[in-house]
């Protein structure tokens, strides 16, 4: 199919100049329309708190890329990079387009993703609700003024049409919902989900695609910077202690969850931070406890008819989350990047409760775990989940990988050899036990390991090396007791420890068949014997 790609670049300026788009709204201009709009509701601290409906959390399942011949070969697909038709997106695309343009008022937000210039992706963000722009102007960098936003030409734009909802078998969807981006009409379609997150996850799989191709690494990590220059790095899935570990009181946070790593350093992807609000409370997460107020956007959070928040409610989901701009924590970087880092951190929660509270990987093991991601699910969380169960997720971000994971691999593992940076696997699970046995390893004690590997004090520590993973661990860390660094020390019977030990081995060796011969060299050398 022969297609114009004017015509729709047309429909879009056409949106736009409505007078009825509402174009960088102030966030007190947008506090009244989401209040008026009835979209959310003012809580005590200042923050709006908004319903996302029946979807709490990503669709992956609903997530598509257009399948178009100039990048066709360079995209793995799978499960997780779904493809969809051109023809069938562009039909899609004109519903959606028709259905904004009846509406009385659409809300409009130019920015940016990504701190380093050279790099820069502009945005372009039309949404169907006040409160999904607020998310928007939060999540991704902001023009210094209006003036300047005017002057932003998009590269890439966001068209977010929650209430729309797609008919499957005609749309050629999964469901009511989808997410499709498009690399050649250079737009991310979402619609039937109200889910916030999308927006923001979307365009870091934009950048997860464009990045590389120019040898730049794209991550899915939180990174600080200490008083001396000394960058860190941690990688982990949802739960593992990713943002909770870098919001670091004395050292200056650079990000909480994306970036970018060129010759130059480290730099973020976002201008804001999306953290999770179940359980949250001034007394372990002070500076993002402390960020939540007036311009924060709270999701499906628990409020009482007089505003106040309950954090430990989980009614309509334990994926409640707080989105706000960066600069709501005090201790940041400005702008957002630094140099290239000396330490990176890999989380996991092991509920398991078999690997190390810590220990310092070869090269070789450090590609192995990039490569697998894991972490645990725990019982209870998921229907049908009564036993802990591995999850892995390859390069600690698959759903959000357009290309094939090597090439991410390759990347970093060029970058650690040319700045010789100190990587650590950091178990923020259990210990002496598997869930429902054991115990959680205390935030205490994490955060003291985690301090000691990232201002180097591990660097030359005395290590052994464990006989189930051969992985090195460190016989004394400073104010940790010894007999949680070797997990063996922790079960009171050795031989459960170490049957539930190889149980885990098996699963990653199982994993990791997935990548085939063209890894096979970092399974021999840095997988589990």
């Amino acid at each position: 199919m022969a297609v114009d790609t004017y015509t729709y670049t047309n429909k879009i300026e056409n949106i736009l100049g409505k007078t009825s788009s509402l174009f960088q709204l102030s966030t007190t201009q947008l506090y009244n329309k989401i209040l008026n709009n009835g979209e959310g509701e003012l809580t005590e601290l200042g923050a709006i708190n908004a319903k996302t409906g029946k979807y709490t959390g990503r669709s992956p399942k609903d997530k598509f890329i257009v399948t178009e011949p100039s990048y066709r070969d360079a995209i793995d697909w799978g499960n997780i990079n779904q493809p969809i038709e051109e023809e069938t997106f562009l039909n899609l695309y004109d519903k959606v387009l028709a259905y904004l343009d009846k509406k009385d008022e659409l809300y409009v937000f130019n920015g940016y993703a990504g701190s380093d210039e050279a790099s820069q992706l502009k945005l372009t963000v039309i949404n169907e609700l006040a409160w999904h722009n607020l998310f928007a102007q939060n999540m991704f960098i902001r023009p210094k003024s209006k003036e300047e936003a005017q002057e932003i030409k998009a590269n890439f734009t966001i068209v977010s049409a929650p209430h729309f909802k797609a008919n499957p078998e005609i749309d050629g969807t999964n469901s009511e919902t989808f997410i499709i981006t498009s690399f050649k009409h250079k737009v991310i379609l979402i619609g039937g989900t109200e889910y916030a997150g999308e927006m923001k996850k979307g365009i870091f799989s934009v950048m997860n695609y464009l990045l590389p191709k120019d040898d730049i690494m794209s991550i899915h990590c939180s990174a600080n910077v200490g008083e001396k220059g000394d960058v860190a790095l941690f990688f982990g899935l949802s739960g593992t202690g990713k943002t909770t570990l870098s919001a670091d009181p004395t050292r200056k946070l650079i990000g909480d969850d994306e970036h970018g790593w060129n010759d130059n350093g480290i730099f973020n992807i976002e201008g804001g931070c999306y953290a999770k609000a179940i359980n949250l409370s001034y007394k372990k997460e002070p500076q993002i406890y402390n960020a939540i107020q007036y311009g924060t956007i709270l999701e499906n959070v628990v409020v009482d008819e007089d505003g106040d928040v309950d954090f430990d409610d989980n009614t309509y989901t334990e994926n409640t989350r707080a989105a706000y701009p960066i600069n709501h924590i005090e201790n940041i970087v400005t702008p957002s990047k630094a140099a290239h880092p000396n330490t990176i951190i890999f989380l996991t929660a092991d509920a398991f409760g078999v690997l190390p509270p810590i220990s310092k990987l070869t090269k070789d093991q450090a590609m192995y775990h990039f490569l697998s991601g894991f972490t645990a699910k725990l019982a209870g969380t998921e229907r049908g989940v009564t036993e802990p169960e591995p999850s892995f997720s390859t390069c600690f971000s698959s759903p959000f990988l357009p290309l094939n994971a090597k090439v991410y691999a390759d990347l970093l593992g060029d970058l650690i050899d040319k700045h010789e940076v100190d990587v650590y696997l950091v178990n923020t699970g259990w210990t002496g036990g598997k869930y429902g046995v054991g115990r959680r390893i205390s935030l205490n004690y994490t955060r003291q390991m985690v301090n000691q590997a990232i201002t180097g004090k591990l660097k030359d520590a005395e290590y052994i090396k464990d006989d189930m993973f051969g992985l090195n661990i460190p016989i004394h860390i400073e104010d940790v007791p010894q007999t949680l660094l070797n997990p063996i020390n922790a079960w009171s019977k050795s031989d459960e420890y170490k049957a539930q030990a190889q149980d885990l081995i098996d699963r990653f060796k199982h994993n990791f068949e997935k990548f085939g011969e063209d890894v096979s060299d970092i399974a021999k050398n840095g997988g589990f014997k």
